[in-house]
């Protein structure tokens, strides 16, 4: 998975070069050269811009603090629509440095906070850090081994010597002995199978830069607690992350206040009754003997149990000799299968010739035969003689299994044998497959094979008893399949054996859900009912009978971040019951109200409340709070951070400022649920309450002004738990005002295209982008990357190129603010003046249209980009008369409020230091601006067009002239080094066939629909037109035919504009008041413009009027020649 925001994989650090201006710890830290990091050191290359964005940054840091920039008060008087803004960002998991995947995600509400700020809003932005779970706990314990077993520092064995510790025991090729279940195989990690040794958590505290003497301390879980935050603090304030630092909190019941927050809330939700005890399937780590929620997960994340009916399948004895030690005992051949509807139509059992089985006691009389991995998952079922150990009787292969005569329910027949087959997957259900042909393509291919080669039956010792007889028995009518769909599937798509496994897939894609969806029963008393309407039915009936039972395993692979293969787990413990039908509709109530911003996150949402059920909430092992009521569980890390966005409205008045709450006017006994719930659910005032009435009014006022919350920005990842986990509980606390306005997902990050990992060295923490970059380089090339749900990718070019961008707009500005004397005073009045001033209106509109759309890459593009464009063309369009005074210092201070959002330490210096200006860009205004003149817009393009077209034009008479010199003909003497004077040809209106094949058109467009009539219309109403009267018309419409399709295209492609007879402006006008540009860009001494339409100009042009016949202008397109003077 491509990084996102999510901390609690481990973020590996080797920090970048030093400078003068690097971010110094505070910490006993082993500084890293980074000449073996890979990164560009300073003898490479110069990094004088860097480091004076560096020092930038280091300054007006100083000057935010100074002023308590982004410190947030609300006020008495609710806040009315747009004047407040609060957002937020799910906490980072504190188990290591923060990386270039948080920051892009963060980035995403920091602008937002920024843009609203800047436009006047009371802007709340938090942040606090996430401990709770077992990550840290584990790290921690497995330290604490390695120190106790290695001593500390530890000598860990070489190599060599773990090689030889980790050579696998012989297995007694005899008896085939299984390892003891109750053992845990470990499977080595990553760099471990790389290296072929083991990875120590000692080295990976080593990599975070850490010394011997300090790495000891974190065998203690809450060092971890003490240690990163602060880090990330420094990190964060670095970035020049706007946040209200008062409010930062660290989760835990390190932090006492929290603790009492999460109690509380744990508390309503039970009185409520969203949380029940049950016994509920769950995946589950054997190793750390608890449930594995997505977030203790190191791979499968999202992935659910599956639920089964294993039939029970049993063996006629006598038993083959290898089975007599089962004497006595009923034996059965246990099988999965997720469609009990069509054991009707058994015909035999599967099994794999080479796959590895055992006979495992259920209880004191069952015996099931299937294979170990799924025995372990039965036996945290509660299947297995010894709770949550599979005792194995005896070890069995496929082939001993092979010809076993078999008792099977529900099929008509009596007995039924296993036979092989060679395409089963022993790593999902148990090994033995039940065999349906008249249904299941797969089953009907198999057991053709078996039937059609005595060569297959006589390699795995099948007796044509065990085949032959046996016919396929319709059970389901499938329309347009018939009661035999496996049969016709596999005629039908000329399938030849059961190694076709493309086609045996799609023919299974074809049958399967139409059988579910559509089949009708056509067997015993379920006769002529629907499958879908039966098959719970048959399941409970099977169940009753002793037949069947429930099993349940992990959709597919799932490995707990202790490294264990997690099975599904009948546990009795606390759930919440997410799915439960009446909180449903709630949480599906509020997504509907909410801003999402994309149409594939609100699909995410609306998938995931289609599936969600209960979730467990509680856990034995890790960091967190305790369950009030039950004190032997903790609560699971996504249980505890669902509304706590409501505890930051609250938390600087409960902590005094201090994240882990040791500090405060109150004690965390007196915030009980009464006062909890008067701050958050609208409770009565606390009469029995000890805090001061002006405190409690205090935090009630901030939490209502506040409340609800109006962003929060998230990687995608986590729509399928904690984002829908977060609608679902603020549905149950809260009044509907306070529910949640609007999540914002974004894709995961990049780095120059590739997949962002530490084991290929393509990484880079916060701290290490800023180093490299600046922050501002880093934030910058952050909202160059993307904002889509789509993986954004973050280029290293782009940051080194915003580097230079924005040093050289430092200098460029204190070069003309130091020479600004020069500029040209008096309104502004020339062409170019009114052109550049109706970009900067233009920039204004379109970039506060993407900021509040959250759309970062376009408001960089209008606000940024194409702003400077627009100033190099001013510039340069000027000439002579030099810039104008107020619109170049206007310029200057649009510019710089549109990238403060984005580039805002660079913002506040150009800001104070060189526009002289009072106060903090931060907090500057959105500029005022006109309304953009698009027709002047337009006119402008048409003007560089024109030049551009007339360039080539240029171009291609010169040479054309040189090569016709070459061949002695006679032409005019053009040469390229002689004072030159063009003649600039207009028409300013169709006329003619053109003019009626544009009002045709027009009238033969849908503006709603954007398209035109068929093409026989079109030509009908032409040759109704006077032209098609004309004697001539089939010459007229040779040339109406392409001029007829350009336009089409050109009115699709711009809009209904371009059957327009006319420009909304004048041509000669236009390039007649930028005469001295074009000459300028073409570099002729003399230009005229003239109509086209007057002969006397026509006559101008001399020897070279052909070459405007053969061209000749059309609105929008001059046509230009050039004479030597």
């Amino acid at each position: 998975m491509i990084f996102s925001f999510r901390s609690y994989r481990k973020t590996l650090i080797s920090f970048s070069r030093r400078t003068p201006c690097s971010l110094q710890l505070s910490r006993s830290f082993c500084w890293i050269p980074t000449s073996y990091m890979g990164i560009n050191t300073e003898n490479s290359k110069s990094f004088a811009r860097r480091d004076r964005l560096l020092e930038i940054e280091k300054q007006v840091r100083t000057w935010w603090e100074e002023s308590d920039a982004f410190v947030a008060e609300s006020c008495e008087k609710p806040p009315e629509p747009g004047e407040k803004f609060f957002g937020n960002f799910p906490f980072p998991y504190m188990n290591g440095f923060l990386h270039l995947g948080h920051a892009f995600s963060l980035s995403k509400v920091e602008f937002a906070a920024a843009y609203h700020r800047l436009r006047g809003a009371n802007v709340l932005f938090p942040f606090g850090f996430h401990c709770t779970g077992m990550p840290i706990k584990a790290a921690a314990d497995k330290l604490a081994r390695e120190i106790e077993q290695f001593g500390d520092p530890p000598v860990f064995p070489s190599p060599e010597e773990q090689e030889v510790s980790q050579q696998p025991e012989k297995e007694d090729a005899s008896d085939g002995a299984q390892p003891a279940p109750d053992k845990f195989k470990g499977k080595k990690s990553k760099a471990a199978a790389k290296s072929g040794t083991q990875v120590y958590q000692w080295d990976i505290m080593r990599s975070f830069g850490l010394s011997q003497s300090e790495i000891s301390r974190f065998k203690d879980p809450y060092y971890w607690l003490t240690f990163f935050p602060p880090l990330a603090v420094e990190d964060l304030k670095a970035f020049g992350l706007s946040v209200d630092w008062r409010r930062s909190f660290v989760t835990t019941d390190i932090n006492p206040f929290f603790d009492s927050f999460v109690r509380w809330q744990m508390r309503k939700l039970k009185s409520a009754g969203k949380i029940v005890k049950d016994l509920r399937y769950t995946v589950y780590s054997p190793l750390d003997g608890q449930p594995c929620a997505d977030h203790d997960r190191a791979s499968g994340e999202g992935v659910q149990p599956q639920e089964y009916t294993l039939i029970k399948m049993e063996v006629v004895p006598p038993f083959p000799e290898k089975m007599r030690v089962l004497e006595g005992r009923k034996v059965f051949l246990a099988a999965a299968t997720l469609r009990p509807e069509t054991m009707f139509g058994q015909t035999n059992a599967w099994v794999l010739p080479e796959g590895k089985y055992g006979a495992f006691e259920i209880n004191e009389k069952d015996v099931f035969i299937l294979t170990q991995r799924a025995a372990l998952n039965l036996a945290y079922q509660g299947f297995s003689r010894v709770p949550q150990k599979p005792s194995c009787l005896v070890d069995l292969t496929g082939q001993d299994l092979i010809g076993l005569p078999l008792k099977s329910p529900l099929t008509s027949n009596e007995v039924i044998y296993a036979l092989p087959m060679l395409t089963i997957l022993t790593d999902k259900g148990t090994g033995i497959v039940t065999s349906v042909p008249s249904d299941a393509p797969d089953d009907y291919m198999a057991l053709h094979d078996l039937k059609a080669k005595p060569a297959l039956r006589a390699k795995y010792g099948v007796k044509n008893e065990w085949v032959l007889p046996f016919e396929i028995i319709p059970i389901i009518q499938i329309p347009g399949f018939g009661d035999k769909p496996a049969e016709k599937v596999c005629t039908d798509m000329k399938i030849k054996s059961q190694n076709d496994k493309e086609k045996l897939a799609e023919a299974k894609r074809q049958t399967y859900l139409k059988g579910f969806t559509e089949g009708i029963m056509l067997v015993a008393e379920f006769k002529d009912r629907k499958v879908q309407e039966v098959k719970p039915i048959i399941r409970s009936k099977l169940i009753e009978m002793d037949q069947a039972i429930m099993y349940s395993e992990p959709e597919k692979r799932v490995v707990s971040r202790s490294g264990d293969e997690c099975v599904v787990a009948l546990t009795d413990q606390w759930y919440l019951i997410y799915g439960e039908p009446e909180w449903k509709r709630s949480a599906e109530e509020c997504l509907a109200e909410m801003n999402l911003y994309a149409d594939e996150t609100r699909h995410g949402f609306e998938h995931t409340l289609s599936w969600l059920n209960q979730w467990a909430c509680s856990r034995s092992f890790g960091l967190g709070t305790r369950i009030p009521w039950d004190e032997q569980y903790l609560v699971e890390s996504l249980s505890d951070s669902t509304i706590y966005m409501a505890y930051y409205t609250v938390a600087h008045l409960l902590q005094d400022m201090d994240m882990y709450g040791k500090s405060s006017m109150v004690t965390p006994e007196e915030m009980t649920d009464e006062v909890w719930d008067f701050l958050f659910c609208g409770g009565p005032y606390p009469e029995s309450s000890t805090i001061d009435s002006a405190l409690l009014k205090k935090m009630k006022q901030e939490f209502e002004y506040w409340y609800p919350f109006d962003l929060r920005v998230s990687g995608k990842d986590l729509i399928q738990n904690h984002l829908t986990f977060c609608i679902y509980n603020h549905t149950a606390i809260m009044d509907k005002r306070h529910w949640p306005c609007g999540f914002r997902c974004n894709g995961h990050i990049m780095l120059n295209s590739e997949k962002m990992s530490k084991s290929t060295g393509n990484f880079r923490t916060l701290r290490q982008a800023i180093e490299e970059f600046s922050a501002d380089a880093t934030r910058f090339s952050l909202a160059d990357a993307g904002d889509g749900v789509d993986d954004a990718n973050f280029v290293f070019e782009t940051a080194n190129a915003a580097i230079l961008r924005l040093t050289k707009e430092i200098a460029w500005m204190e070069e003309v603010l130091g020479a600004e004397a020069s500029l040209r005073v008096g309104p502004p009045s020339t062409y170019a003046d009114k052109v550049f001033a109706n970009e900067i209106n233009l920039a204004v509109q379109l970039t506060e249209q993407h900021y509040r759309s959250y759309m970062f890459r376009e408001a960089l593009k209008t606000g940024f980009y194409d702003l400077q464009a627009a100033r190099d063309e001013y510039r340069f369009s000027c000439g002579a008369g030099g810039m104008n005074h107020d619109l170049v210092l206007r310029f200057m201070d649009v510019q710089t409020r549109l990238i403060t959002p984005i580039c805002p330490h660079y913002a506040e210096y150009v800001w104070r230091e060189l526009l002289k200006k009072e106060g903090l860009v931060v907090k500057a205004g959105w500029p005022i601006s006109d309304s953009p003149d698009l027709t002047l817009k337009r006119a402008n393009k048409y003007l560089h067009d024109s030049i551009d077209l007339m360039r080539k034009l240029l171009q291609k008479q010169i040479l054309g002239s040189k090569k016709a010199n070459k061949q002695g003909a006679p032409v005019t003497q053009l040469i390229e080094d002689k004072r030159m004077t063009g003649l600039i040809f207009v028409n300013e209106r169709y006329e003619g066939w053109k003019e009626e094949c544009l009002r045709i058109l027009q009238s033969k467009f849908n503006l709603e629909t954007r398209s035109f009539a068929p093409d026989a219309e079109i030509m009908e109403a032409l040759r109704s037109s006077d032209f098609g009267k004309a004697a001539n018309f089939k010459e007229i419409q040779k040339l109406c035919m392409p001029f007829l399709r350009f336009k089409k295209d050109e009115t699709l492609k711009l809009g209904v504009q371009a059957l327009d007879l006319s420009l909304p402006f004048g041509e000669v006008e236009v390039l007649s008041e930028n005469l001295d540009l074009i000459k300028r860009q073409l570099g002729l001494e003399h230009v005229e413009v003239l109509s086209a339409s007057d002969p006397d100009a026509l006559a101008t042009a001399g020897s070279l009027v052909s070459l405007v016949r053969q061209n000749p202008p059309s609105p929008g397109s001059p046509t230009a020649i050039f004479l030597a003077n």
